[in-house]
């Protein structure tokens, strides 16, 4: 496998019209000999490649068009070298097919560094897999991941994976490429923050159903797409390198949590009066009430996490009393259950004697659909304590749900949780926030989200100088470090209150020590001398 160069032209013998090639007279300079024209012809070298597996004859690479003969060898040093790589036959027969492949789509031959890694590794050398075929691949290797894991995997590779990235080869794939996606996906966020802001409604109505991509929500995407490529190179052996892993991304902070100060509550006011004038005018009659629940849930908040204060919580569950779900908001709003588990809490795990609650299953919501199971932690899987303001409460939902039973009579359905429809039926999640919604507005409370109700259970718990411990146990979260960092809010009159209450104490133990002093100092006498 030395090969050879040489030179050739297209010029052709006037008599039959077959080209000369490398037998043109013109290659050669004037008088004979081995001296080569340096006006006519370009260079070309042949080299012979391994046989087929069956053994059959390849043809030998021919390769033209080169200036100069340093070019051309050059280019036979680089492919030789290609073939040296490994005197494994099988190998070469790979590596050949790599150079023919590599040569018909770039002109180009592979670099041998990049080769000599990939046979080291025992890659494959002749990938042809694009990114939307092996994420395809991915998904259904995961056979035992949980449905809502399963659905965001298949929502990044739908929206994001598949338009941006699906077309490239996979070994082609570069961190530009992903890093190209991440500026589409940021420049859509713009569109989407100039359609809302549009007064045409049709401008407004292209967005409707689309949510700006927020940065803990691009780090997800990120970690999707690594974990898919990190499959193809420890399993499948695709690639050698991970193009995700070294994307840099804003920090996904998490929104901190702010309380409805009454300085945040008359701001907000002022802006959901005007988007009420403005939606007035629009209309032309007057709101439903609908209507304004929906522009009440959609004026800007300091934050997107928004707390209530002792006194809102107060104004909610008073307000919620008299609701048939009462105690479902008692239970979110004070022991700082999810609203999946509080949906899917069963009465065969309360004790109302003992006044302790199971949380071992829950009702999730997958787009439209609720989907019942397990907690996704450990943690998750928790029982929690209930005080007795809480177990009268459940008592009471007992009884309203035995005379629904009883009114019922064969429709009633036996589910056997404790939340349930008219007759018996699991409630679908988004009953639950549909219902805290109204009841919110009713009452008129600045706006937060049902799962915002855990936010306040937690700083409720921690106000009131609950123990970490305790605190993260009754949310159910991994670790105490995770709670701290979230639920950091902590109410103005209590944060007052420590201060003062911190004040006095460095007061209280600087007047002991003064007296101390003054109790054991000696009485005096005068002068030592006298």
């Amino acid at each position: 496998m030395n090969g050879t160069t040489f030179k050739t032209c297209s010029c052709r013998d006037e008599a039959t019209g077959k080209r000369l090639g490398k037998a043109c007279p013109k290659l050669r300079r004037p008088g004979g000999g081995e001296r080569w024209s340096s006006t006519h012809g370009r260079w070309a070298y042949q080299l012979e490649l391994p046989a087929h597996a069956d053994g059959r004859r390849r043809n030998p690479l021919r390769r033209r068009g080169f200036a100069t003969l340093e070019e051309v060898e050059a280019e036979l040093e680089h492919a030789r070298a290609l073939l040296a790589l490994d005197e494994d036959p099988h190998v070469q027969r790979k590596v050949t097919e790599l150079m023919l492949s590599v040569l018909k789509d770039t002109k180009a031959l592979p670099p041998v560094e990049e080769v000599r890694r990939k046979v080291r590794t025992r890659q494959d050398l002749n990938p042809t897999v694009t990114v939307a075929e092996w994420m395809q691949e991915f998904l259904r290797r995961k056979r035992k991941i949980d449905v809502t894991t399963r659905r965001s995997y298949e929502a990044h590779i739908r929206l994001y994976f598949t338009p941006y990235l699906g077309d490239i080869r996979l070994d082609r794939l570069r961190v530009s490429d992903v890093g190209g996606m991440f500026d589409a996906i940021e420049e859509f966020n713009d569109v989407i923050a100039t359609a809302r802001a549009s007064s045409d409604p049709e401008e407004r109505a292209k967005v409707r159903y689309r949510r700006p991509v927020g940065p803990a929500t691009m780090h997800r995407i990120r970690a999707t797409l690594r974990h898919a490529l990190n499959i193809a190179i420890k399993q499948d052996r695709l690639i050698d390198f991970n193009p995700a892993a070294v994307v840099e991304l804003p920090d996904a902070e998490r929104p901190k949590a702010l309380v409805w100060t009454d300085e945040r509550v008359t701001a907000w006011s002022r802006d959901l009066q005007d988007r009420l004038d403005v939606e007035q005018r629009r209309r032309g009659d007057r709101l439903s009430r609908a209507s304004m629940i929906n522009v009440y849930a959609s004026v800007p908040r300091p934050s997107p996490v928004m707390v209530w204060t002792p006194s809102h919580t107060f104004t909610f569950l008073a307000q919620a009393a008299s609701h048939r779900l009462f105690a479902l908001y008692r239970l979110i709003a004070l022991r700082g259950l999810r609203r999946g588990e509080a949906v899917g809490l069963r009465w065969k795990d309360v004790d109302l004697t003992a006044g302790t609650a199971g949380v071992h299953w829950q009702i999730t919501q997958l787009g439209w659909e609720p989907v019942q199971g397990r907690p996704k932690t450990e943690a998750s899987d928790r029982v929690i304590a209930l005080d007795e303001d809480t177990v009268s409460a459940l008592c009471a939902h007992r009884k309203r749900q035995a005379a629904e039973r009883l009114a019922a009579g064969e429709a009633w359905t036996d589910s056997g949780f404790v939340f349930t429809d008219e007759i018996g039926r699991p409630l679908h999640p988004q009953q639950v926030s549909d219902h805290f919604y109204q009841l919110a507005f009713q009452v008129g409370l600045p706006p937060v989200r049902l799962h915002d109700l855990r936010h306040g259970a937690a700083s409720l718990m921690l106000a009131a100088g609950v123990d970490l411990k305790v605190v993260q146990e009754t949310l159910g979260h991994v670790s105490s470090t995770f709670t701290r960092d979230t639920y950091t809010s902590v109410y103005p009159e209590v944060a007052r209150a420590a201060a003062e209450s911190t004040a006095a104490l460095v007061n209280t133990v600087a007047a002991g020590a003064h007296t101390a002093r003054l109790i054991t100092l000696p009485p005096h006498t005068g002068d030592a001398t006298t």
